[in-house]
């Protein structure tokens, strides 16, 4: 149903790149270099259809004029950074679907990591492309919004359907969960699916994707609600926003 190509670049950042086979549409998702992406596209002899960005930040829009000059596809981001994302053609909205091939792509406002950050859910794949908003077992940091709008916006990741699969656009899982083991130390699934990060990055291989049930079991920004780790952080019985922002600050300085 989706043909899904993941290509690590730079240190830690993963480009997308997804095909829906029946129409032969394809797009990139955050492209920061263009060599990998159309060394793909001509060994695959495949059209690009799209470029799909996340946010603004130069990592993830780095090959956009390129890859617009190269192959002709049209440029998707947000409205809301419509004056930052380069050669953008096609402006998008929360709620928005956008269509590749048969294929429904729902457009998610995350706000947060920057004013402007959408994620690309595909729910017939059970595909979540999220850029920097959810990360396996963290989050964005808060360069440009709030930790409200953050959490809120989680809070509509984590309602997605739990055979989600969570494609982030960096490597940081491994330091991601030696923080989630400081602050919910006892959470044995916790443990048990770090052995497994461990023994993949000794292996040189990916731990992306996740799923939204693995976020959910061990990921401290989506476990506001567990005793062992609100008392690890001495904020028994406060809200979730406040311990989310607590979470946040703590990994900050991690």
């Amino acid at each position: 149903m989706l043909d899904i190509i993941q290509l690590p670049v730079l240190e830690n950042n993963y480009i997308y790149i997804i095909h829906e086979p029946e129409s032969g549409d394809t797009a990139v998702i955050d492209p920061a270099v263009a060599s990998p992406v159309l060394e793909i596209l001509q060994q695959k002899k495949w059209s690009l259809t799209y470029l799909l960005n996340t946010h603004h930040h130069w990592d993830h829009v780095g090959a956009n004029t390129e890859l617009k000059q190269t192959t002709g596809c049209r440029v998707a981001a947000s409205i809301v950074d419509q004056s930052r994302i380069p050669a953008v053609d096609k402006l998008l909205q929360d709620g928005e679907q956008l269509l590749l091939g048969g294929l429904s792509i729902e457009i998610i406002a995350t706000p947060g990591h920057t004013l402007g950050h959408i994620v690309y859910y595909i729910s017939a794949a059970q595909a979540l492309f999220c850029g920097d908003t959810l990360f396996a077992m963290g989050c964005g940091r808060l360069f440009e919004g709030s930790a409200e709008q953050l959490w809120h916006s989680l809070q509509k990741l984590k309602a997605l359907p739990k055979n989600t699969r969570v494609y982030c656009a960096h490597e940081y899982t491994q330091n991601n969960g030696q923080f989630a083991l400081s602050v919910e130390p006892d959470n044995v699934y916790l443990q048990h699916r770090m052995e497994r990060i461990n023994q993949l990055r000794r292996n040189h291989l990916t731990t992306i994707p996740s799923s939204i049930e693995e976020e959910l079991a061990s990921n401290p920004f989506l476990r506001e609600d567990s005793p062992n780790l609100q008392q690890h952080i001495n904020m028994q019985g406060e809200s979730a926003l406040a311990i989310f922002t607590e979470l946040r600050r703590l990994k900050d300085i991690f």
